[in-house]
C-alpha cells in the first residue's frame, strides 16, 4: 500500500488534517480524526470482501483516509465536505500516482460517501456510504442526547 502511505505523507494531506483537528479540538461530537478514517477504511474492506467484490485494499483506504479531508472547508464557509474535498482530493491522487480511472472511481465515492442512495450498492461508492454510517457508535456515545442528527441518521444499533 505504498500509495496509501504517500497519502498519509503528502503535505496537502497533513495541512488539511491538522486544520480539522484543529477546528475540532472541543467537539463533543463524534470527529474526524485518523482513528474515524481508519474506522471506515477496516469496514470498507470488510464489506468489500462480504460482497465478494474486487476492490483493492488500496482504493479503499485512499477514498477513507480523503473522503473527509474538505471538513476545515466546511467549517469555515459551509461547502459541504464532500464537495469542498474534491479538488484536495484529486490533488493528493494525482501527486501520489493514481490512475485517471481509480481516481474517478475514489472521488465519486468521496463526493457520494453522505449520498444514502448509495445504500444498497456493492461498488465503492456503496461500501464506503455504509463504513461511514456504521463506524459511528451512537448507541454509545456520552453526546447522543445532545446530538442533533435525525434518529434516522444516528447508528443506534450494531447492523451489518
Amino acid at each position: 500500500m505504498e500509495r496509501v502511505n504517500q497519502i498519509l505523507q503528502h503535505i496537502l494531506y497533513q495541512s488539511c488534517r491538522r486544520q480539522i483537528d484543529e477546528k475540532e479540538k472541543d467537539r463533543i461530537f463524534c470527529g474526524h480524526d485518523m482513528g474515524h478514517l481508519l474506522d471506515v477504511a477496516r469496514l470498507a474492506w470488510i464489506f468489500n470482501l462480504e460482497a465478494n467484490q474486487e476492490i483493492s485494499k488500496e482504493r479503499i483506504y485512499a477514498a477513507a483516509l480523503l473522503h473527509d479531508i474538505g471538513r476545515h472547508i466546511q467549517y469555515e464557509n459551509g461547502t459541504p465536505h464532500q464537495i469542498a474535498g474534491l479538488p484536495i482530493a484529486e490533488q493528493i491522487l494525482t501527486d501520489c500516482g493514481f490512475y485517471p480511472e481509480e481516481m474517478k472511481e475514489i472521488l465519486y465515492a468521496i463526493e457520494n460517501h453522505r449520498n444514502k442512495e448509495m445504500l444498497k450498492r456493492d461498488d465503492l461508492a456503496g461500501i464506503l456510504y455504509r463504513a461511514d454510517k456504521m463506524s459511528r457508535c451512537c448507541f454509545g456515545c456520552r453526546a447522543e442526547k445532545e446530538c442533533n442528527w435525525s434518529t434516522e441518521k444516528k447508528n443506534m444499533e450494531i447492523q451489518y
